[in-house]
């Protein structure tokens, strides 16, 4: 499931192919819904309009039972939290599993299913908050890094339940880019701190905010997402 924002901003295609290229390293049976795929709902959700959800949430679970797919992966922690906490809530069990990528990569790598080369540098990791404190998800994308030969990994100061937010997160640069603008350059200062060259998430919003962040002020940090980082171990 590929989400809205991976798919509209060009900054973060590259997310959901790195994906899809290391599903087919690992020789995965996968597809995607293409032009079936709606809004998860999750900004109608957070913005308390549930009934505009249904629908939405109706579509997509019918689409995925009519391919057979036993498994819907997403590389977007608000679509994971919806998929996995909300449309429970909504309807009945959904009759299939949800996986966050970096679960759905830990769950390769430990398999056995991925020649991984090793990546001689230095990273650490920014906890989504849709991913970490709303939906408990913190130790996948450790283990995912962690599972690369070579990288080095350091913690931020703040990290896991603790981790501040990238500043992109509730819709906020819509309504005032200076506080998202603040929020994520404290954040990659935080980072820039741990002495790492890599600075890695899970989220694509949280790729554009401090991908941004870094440019503006001028930090030398490479910002990726985990599923970009297990491509390039694979070979990409």
């Amino acid at each position: 499931f590929v989400g809205c924002v991976a798919a509209f901003y060009p900054m973060v295609y590259s997310i959901p192919q790195a994906l899809a290229q290391v599903m087919l390293a690992a020789d995965v049976d996968f597809t995607t819904l293409g032009g079936e795929e709606w809004c998860c709902g999750y900004p109608l959700f957070s913005a308390g309009m549930t009934e505009q959800v249904i629908p939405l949430m109706q579509h997509n679970v019918e689409r995925v039972k009519a391919m057979g797919a036993r498994t819907v992966v997403t590389t977007c922690p608000s679509c994971y939290h919806t998929w996995e906490h909300i449309y429970p809530r909504l309807a009945s069990p959904l009759g299939f599993e949800v996986l966050h990528a970096s679960q759905f990569l830990a769950r390769l790598m430990e398999g056995g299913k991925l020649k991984l080369r090793g990546i001689e540098d230095t990273a650490t990791y920014h906890d989504p908050c849709d991913l970490g404190r709303k939906s408990g998800v913190y130790d996948a994308p450790r283990q995912v890094i962690e599972g690369i030969p070579g990288l080095e990994f350091r913690e931020f100061e703040s990290s896991r339940e603790h981790a501040l937010c990238c500043g992109g997160g509730g819709d906020v640069q819509i309504v005032d880019e200076s506080v998202t603008a603040a929020v994520a350059a404290r954040r990659v200062q935080q980072a820039q701190r741990t002495g790492a060259r890599l600075l890695l998430s899970a989220c694509q919003q949280c790729k554009r905010t401090l991908m941004a962040a870094a440019r503006k002020e001028k930090v030398r940090l490479r910002v990726m997402d985990i599923a970009e980082l297990v491509w390039q171990a694979v070979g990409g």
